[in-house]
């Protein structure tokens, strides 16, 4: 899926692709929201990009089951 995470006064949005479901995101959004710390997202590959919940201007989430295409479809 798909993950778009706007940042507060950031010229650009952080994407990246993750294994984790849109309600998995979503609760763990919440949370980092809530309590006021940081939201910890995993994409496909391993890394973790971890962003403070004060500076998160929006969060984008697309189609958990995007269809691959090329090589790594197989």
């Amino acid at each position: 899926m798909e993950i778009k995470v706007g940042i507060v006064h950031g010229p650009r949005e952080i994407v990246l692709e993750s294994e984790e479901s849109a309600a998995d995101v979503e609760a763990a959004f919440g949370k980092a929201v809530t309590d006021s710390a940081v939201l910890a997202l995993t994409d496909d590959r391993g890394r973790k990009v971890l962003i403070p919940a004060s500076r998160i201007a929006y969060l984008e989430l697309g189609q958990e089951a995007a269809r691959r295409v090329g090589f790594g479809s197989l």
